[in-house]
């Protein structure tokens, strides 16, 4: 039998900067994280003037956890002590493994234009913090889409799609944390009701628009997040 998640706590974003100066959404992140556990915090990054991020994110250090970059539109380039060079440009992901401690950096390849992504950070299991790090730079054409029959496309960045009718493997499959990372572009009116795994935390960040969770009676806006 289908059950239904219910909206437990919807969270507002607050405005941060971070890096060496890059302007940015704090959706979740420091006091109160433990509430999402085992996702440890969530940025949104996103404007057309070049002086919110042209500074980037100089190198600094990562230790214990996964960062997860998904990148809307721009350009940006990382590097890492380890020798791997990667641009993650519109559409794509970069999924990156601390573990044991890795230094990199994250730095625009663009001076002017829209740079609009967001970036999460995964805890690991305590058996995998110090296993070697690791990077994935995976380009927007290796990400799956699909359009469901109502005009729903689904972006499957991790994890398996499931709505009863399809489903898409996605990008990135973790068999340590079995993560599950969708982006849904709704038409308005429209609904979809994803399979989440039995015991996983769930979270629902909108970035355009709102939505209205199945037996809640508030909707979600813009750059809120819920936990169901």
């Amino acid at each position: 039998m289908t059950q239904f998640r219910k909206v437990l706590s919807i969270h507002a974003g607050q405005p941060a900067s971070d890096g060496a100066g890059v302007r940015l959404t704090r959706v979740f992140g420091g006091k109160g994280v433990e509430q999402f556990d085992p996702f440890l915090m969530l940025d949104e990054f996103g404007s057309d003037q070049p002086d919110d991020y042209i500074a980037g994110f100089p190198p600094h250090p990562h230790r214990g956890f996964e960062t997860v970059t998904y990148m809307l539109e721009g350009r940006m380039r990382h590097e890492d002590h380890m020798g791997n060079v990667g641009l993650l440009q519109s559409g794509g992901v970069q999924w990156m493994t601390a573990a044991r401690g890795i230094i990199h950096s994250e730095m625009p390849e663009q001076e002017k234009g829209t740079m609009r992504g967001f970036q999460l950070w995964l805890n690991l299991p305590g058996k995998n913090k110090l296993s070697e790090a690791s990077y994935q730079d995976i380009q927007p054409e290796n990400v799956p889409r699909l359009t469901t029959e109502s005009g729903i496309e689904v972006v499957v960045i991790a994890g398996h799609f499931d709505d009863g009718t399809v489903r898409q493997a996605g990008a990135v499959q973790r068999p340590d944390t079995e993560p599950l990372y969708l982006d849904f572009h709704l038409p308005a009116g429209s609904h979809i009701s994803p399979v989440v795994p039995e015991g996983h935390r769930a979270l629902l960040y909108v970035y355009e628009g709102s939505i209205e969770v199945a037996g809640s009676n508030q909707p979600i806006g813009m750059r809120q997040i819920a936990l169901v």
